[in-house]
Formats: structure tokens, sequence, C-alpha cells
């Protein structure tokens, strides 16, 4: 299993984790990956997962006063940014991989998200890649 977290500002995957299962402890770890000041996350938004809505992110969440925002049921719009990105995701990296360790998935899921955050243009961003949007001028 494969958690990303993406910056709705500029698209970018920001943290990351994969794991054998998908648990509370995969979602943890991808938070601890986060490459900003987790102070600096004003929200964190998910579906309803049961990895995602549980004690343990809880208090991650609050120890660095992070608002939470759940999806609310049967409304597939609230998270149309992070499925259009796992489907890029899917498209371009899962689909037909095979890994032989889950140590050459975590190598190779990094390398992924080096290029789709510093490579990959997208069209939303005016055809930057995420780092070059985050670095224009507001």
């Amino acid at each position: 299993y494969v958690c990303l977290f993406v910056d709705l500002f500029n698209r970018e995957i920001i943290g990351f984790s994969s794991g054998p299962k998908k648990t509370a402890t995969l979602v943890y770890k991808a938070i601890a990956s986060i490459s900003v000041r987790l102070d600096r996350i004003q929200m964190f938004h998910t579906d309803r997962g049961k990895e995602f809505d549980n004690t343990l992110i809880s208090q991650s969440l609050q120890t660095f006063g992070i608002k939470r925002s759940l999806s609310k049921k049967g409304c597939p719009y609230d998270n149309a940014v992070a499925e259009a990105t796992f489907k890029i995701f899917k498209t371009e990296f899962a689909n037909h991989a095979h890994f032989l360790s889950s140590e050459q998935l975590a190598l190779e899921l990094s390398d992924y998200v080096y290029w789709f955050n510093h490579h990959r243009i997208h069209g939303t961003l005016g055809y930057l890649t995420p780092i070059e949007a985050r670095k224009m001028p507001s």
C-alpha cells in the first residue's frame, strides 16, 4: 500500500509512505515524511477510511495544531485533486509494476515522487512542475 499527501496549492506530493498494510501506521509514516514544517499546515483533508480517522492520527494532528477535514459521505468531489493525483500515480507508476521487496518499492516510490515534483509538468499549473509553481511569486 502507498499513502500520498498532496499540497492543494501546487499539487506537490509533500509526504509519502509505503507498507504491507493499509493502517494508521502507514498514514503516520507519511505524515512524518512531510517535507514542510507541520505547524504551517492548516488543514488535513482525507476520506473517511479508518486509517485516517483514528486516535494516532488525531493526536499527531493535534500536536501541530492541524485542523482535520473528512470527506462527506457519498461526495466524490471532496477529494478531486487527490483522486486525480492517484489516477496519475497509478497510470505512471503503480500499474503493471512488480516490486521484489518492500525496500525496492520504497526506493522507486521516492524516485517517482522526486520526478513528479521536479520534472512532471501539470496543465492545471500552467504547464509548470509543482516545484516551479511553488517558487512563482504570488
